[in-house]
């Protein structure tokens, strides 16, 4: 029997904006923010590889996640793949305290990352994102979020309840930990797998400068309590700049045609709703050199965190 959750559609909003590469400019806003759930930080640091793999585990992932909302009438069988990854994912923290990845209000807590990444992508590097607009894809991250067949009770009703709720996480629940630093540090980050032909050398200058940039922009995009939490400091100045580094994002890229601007599985999810390939065509997967250990296929360890 077909399930009642609708996938997203090319009419949506969720579909313009997420798909985009300019996405992964808040690739280490989302990582920390997740991490910075206490349960999500402790399965982080309890069970995954992510610290061994960074780019593998990164493009790795975006594939599936891009999945649930871009594989059409698959898409509910893609997020249940991804919720399946985490059922393992459980234990003690530090702290004492009992935690399961799929514990309601943590496994939403990713997904609410997801949709604010989204608004913040769309805001600062897209050219702007009016309150309806925000109040749409709120809207539709419901829907979206429908697929996982999770409980709902932690989702807010509405786009201005989402604040609240956000507000609160910032304030009250986000902790500073291993796992967050974990990935605001990339002073060991390896070349991009595009990049890969910088030789080791030239890399270890230029990672320096990239790092600090990339640091910074995630800086930008905190929330100013979490900005405190993580003894970050937010001036004018940056402010400013920012604004402006954005502007200068979104211009370059509006000179790319809206394919090459998209990520394979969402230009993959396009392609199939505007029949440019069949309905049917395989979905398109991560390159061979992003796949895990010879082995290891599936680990669940190499697709979360």
């Amino acid at each position: 029997m077909r399930s009642q959750n609708e996938p997203l559609g090319p009419d949506s909003l969720t579909w313009k904006y997420f798909g985009d590469w300019r996405g992964l400019l808040q690739g280490v806003w989302a990582g920390s923010m997740q991490n910075m759930h206490p349960g999500l930080g402790a399965g982080v640091e309890q069970h995954s590889k992510f610290f061994d793999e960074r780019w593998e585990r990164l493009y790795r992932s975006l594939y599936p996640i891009g999945g649930v909302v871009f594989d059409g009438d698959r898409a509910e069988q893609t997020a249940l793949q991804v919720r399946g990854y985490h059922t393992d994912i459980k234990g003690i923290d530090s702290q004492g305290r009992r935690y399961h990845a799929l514990d309601p209000e943590t496994f939403y807590w990713a997904h609410a990352t997801f949709f604010m990444g989204t608004v913040l992508t769309a805001q600062h590097f897209m050219g702007g994102v009016s309150e309806d607009q925000k109040r749409q894809l709120f809207t539709e991250h419901v829907q979206w979020y429908r697929l996982y067949g999770m409980s709902m009770k932690p989702v807010p009703e509405t786009w201005e309840d989402f604040q609240l709720y956000w507000k609160r996480m910032c304030t009250e629940v986000l902790e500073d930990n291993r796992a967050t630093r974990g990935v605001l540090d990339l002073s060991q980050i390896e070349q991009p797998p595009l990049a890969t032909w910088i030789p080791d050398a030239v890399w270890a200058v230029m990672r320096v400068p990239i790092a600090r940039g990339v640091v910074w922009m995630t800086v930008g995009m905190y929330d100013e309590p979490v900005r405190q939490l993580l003894g970050y400091t937010w001036n004018d100045r940056d402010e400013t700049l920012f604004r402006f580094v954005g502007r200068g994002v979104n211009a370059a890229f509006s000179l790319l045609p809206r394919r090459r601007r998209m990520h394979p599985r969402a230009r993959a999810g396009w392609d199939r709703a505007t029949g440019r390939v069949a309905p049917g065509s395989p979905l398109v997967q991560t390159p061979a050199r992003n796949l895990p250990p010879a082995g290891a296929a599936g680990d669940p360890r190499h697709y979360h965190g």
